[in-house]
C-alpha cells in the first residue's frame, strides 16, 4: 500500500560550526555573553526514485540556557550541545528504511532522550539535536516537493499521523492536520526588542561605545527601528528591578503610539509570590503606570526546579504566565496548564513539531470554551542573519504569531563576519528581509516590523545555502 506522504531515507548528515562575536555584551539570567559558536547542519535525503536532495539548518549554541548548572563553564555548555547534535545524527542515520519526515522524528524521540540522559543531559538540552536535524530534513523535503514550508505543513507533506508512543497521542487527538490547513501566514511580523540586564537605556548610560554607527542604547534602538513591542529582562532583585524598569519606562513612555511589553524572569525567582511582589510594586509606582498597563504576559519567572510544583494562580499576580525553560518534553504544557500557566513559547531550538503541537493545543482548548485564553509566543533572541533567523521567522509565521522576540541583529553586527559573496547571496535572495548598511548585510526592520514575503519560497524559508567552506566540522573539544 502506497504512503500518502513522501517517503525518504536519510543518507548523510554533516554538522559544522563557526564562531559568532557579539558587538555588545548580553546578560540574561546568570550569564553575560560576548561570543558563541553557531551550529550548521546539512543533510542529504534519498527519495524512493533514487534522487538525492540537500537541506540545511542553523542555530546558536547558547550557554546557560539549556543547562544552568553554575559549575559548568560556557565551554562546557558548548560541548554539551555539540554532543547532543552528534548523538542525534547517529540516531537518525541508524534508521535505514524509507519514512516520512515526521516519522523519522517520532521514532527517534524517546530513544534519543534516554541516550542523552546517560550522559547527564537534561531533556531540554537533548531536544537541541533533533531540532536542528528536523529543520534540515524539512528543508530537503520542501526542495524535493517543490513547495514552501507553509505548503508542506498545510497539506501535511511532512507526514504527521497517529503514533503509538504515549508522548505522541495528542498528534492524533487534536486533529493537527485540520489546524494546519486553516493557517494563513502573514507578510509581516512585529519584532519584540529585548532589553538585557546590562543594556544601556539612554545614550548617557553608554560607558564604552563600540562606535560602529549602530544603536547601542534603548532610546537609539527605538529611534532606529521603531519598535512597539519589547521584552524586559528582570533579575529577581526587587529594588534594582524597579529602578531599571523606571528607566526603561522613561524611554518607552515618550512614544505617542501604544507599546506592549513582556517581562522575562529567566528563572530568577524562587516562587510566584516573589514575582507577584514585583508586579505589585510596579502598580504602586506612578512612573510605571503606563508600562505596567502594557504588560502582556510574564515569561518563566520561576526556576525550573519549582516552576511546575505549585499553582501560579495562587497569588495576586493577575497576569498571564508562560513557560519557556521548563518546556522540556512534548507533554510539559499539559502539566503547566494544571498549574495555571496559560502560555508557552515557540523556539526553534526546542523543535518545530513541539511548537506545532502546542499551538494546536492552544487553539483546541480555546475552542472548547475555556474561561482562560491559551496562547503561544515567539521567544528567541539568538537567531542570526541567514538560515537561523529565516527558519525561525517562518515557524512563528506558520503558527500565526504576530510578534516575536528578535534581537540577534542588535547584539551581533549582522553578517559583517561573513564573506562579501555570502552576504550578497542572502541579500539578493531575500531583499525584503535584509538591507546593507554600516558595511554589512543585516536584518531589515522598518516601523518595528520584519517583511517575511520572500520566505514563502521552495525550501524551508531559504533560497540559498551558507558557505560551508568557511566553517569547521563540529567535533567534541578534547579538553572536555
Amino acid at each position: 500500500m502506497s504512503s500518502p506522504f513522501p517517503l525518504f531515507k536519510l543518507i548523510d548528515v554533516e554538522i559544522y560550526e563557526r564562531p559568532v562575536l557579539l558587538r555588545l555584551p548580553f546578560k540574561f539570567g546568570v550569564v553575560t555573553l560576548t561570543h558563541c559558536p553557531q551550529a550548521f547542519v546539512r543533510v542529504k535525503l534519498e527519495s524512493a526514485s533514487g534522487k538525492v536532495y540537500e537541506g540545511v539548518s542553523a542555530e546558536m549554541m547558547a550557554p546557560k540556557w539549556f543547562d544552568k548548572n553554575l559549575a559548568l563553564t560556557n565551554e562546557d555548555n558548548f560541548n554539551q550541545l555539540r554532543h547532543v547534535l552528534l548523538l542525534a545524527r547517529d540516531a537518525y542515520l541508524s534508521q535505514s528504511s524509507f519514512c516520512s519526515a515526521f516519522n523519522l522524528f517520532a521514532t527517534n524521540y524517546a530513544d534519543h532522550q534516554v541516550q542523552c540522559a546517560k550522559f547527564g543531559y537534561n531533556a531540554l538540552l537533548a531536544n537541541y539535536g533533533p531540532a536542528l536535524l528536523d529543520r534540515a530534513i524539512l528543508d530537503a523535503l520542501c526542495i524535493a516537493e517543490k513547495c514552501s514550508i507553509y505548503e508542506a505543513f498545510r497539506h501535511n507533506r511532512v507526514g504527521i499521523e497517529s503514533v503509538s508512543q504515549p508522548s505522541f497521542h495528542d498528534f492524533s487527538n487534536l486533529n493537527i492536520e485540520n489546524f494546519l490547513l486553516e493557517l494563513k501566514p502573514s507578510s509581516f511580523v512585529a519584532a519584540r526588542h529585548t532589553v538585557g540586564m546590562v543594556d544601556p537605556i539612554t545614550q548617557g548610560d553608554i560607558k564604552a561605545s563600540v562606535n560602529d554607527g549602530l544603536p547601542e542604547s534603548l532610546d537609539q534602538v527605538v529611534e532606529k527601528y521603531g519598535h512597539t513591542y519589547f521584552k524586559l529582562k528582570v533579575g529577581g532583585h526587587l529594588g534594582a528591578d524597579i529602578e531599571r524598569l523606571k528607566a526603561i519606562a522613561s524611554v518607552l513612555d515618550q512614544s505617542k503610539q501604544p507599546y506592549f511589553a513582556s517581562l522575562d524572569g529567566n528563572e530568577q525567582y524562587e516562587d510566584v509570590d516573589q514575582i507577584a511582589e514585583l508586579v505589585s510594586q510596579m502598580h504602586q509606582e506612578p512612573s510605571l503606570k503606563r508600562l505596567t498597563s502594557s504588560i502582556l504576559f510574564i515569561e518563566q519567572p520561576i526556576n525550573r526546579q519549582s516552576a511546575l510544583l505549585s499553582d501560579v494562580r495562587s497569588s495576586k499576580l493577575n497576569l498571564p504566565v508562560i513557560i519557556d525553560e521548563s518546556d522540556d518534553s512534548l507533554d510539559t504544557f499539559l502539566t503547566a496548564k494544571k498549574c495555571g500557566y496559560v502560555g508557552i513559547s515557540s523556539k526553534s531550538c526546542k523543535g518545530i513539531y513541539k511548537s506545532i503541537l502546542n499551538a494546536t493545543r492552544c487553539r483546541r482548548w480555546n475552542e472548547a470554551g475555556s474561561a482562560l485564553n491559551y496562547f503561544m509566543t515567539g521567544e528567541d533572541l539568538t537567531t542570526q542573519a541567514g538560515i537561523s533567523v529565516q527558519q525561525d521567522l517562518a515557524l512563528v509565521n506558520l503558527l500565526g504569531i504576530q510578534h516575536v522576540e528578535r534581537n540577534g541583529h542588535h547584539y551581533v553586527n549582522g553578517m559583517a563576519a561573513l564573506s562579501e559573496s555570502e552576504q550578497a547571496t542572502f541579500w539578493e535572495a531575500h531583499p525584503d528581509l535584509y538591507e546593507q548598511s554600516h558595511g554589512a548585510v543585516r536584518l531589515k526592520i522598518v516601523n518595528g516590523r520584519i517583511n517575511l514575503s520572500s520566505l514563502d519560497c521552495v525550501g524551508f524559508a531559504t533560497k540559498v545555502q551558507p558557505e560551508f567552506k568557511s566553517m569547521q566540522l563540529l567535533k567534541l573539544q578534547s579538553n572536555q
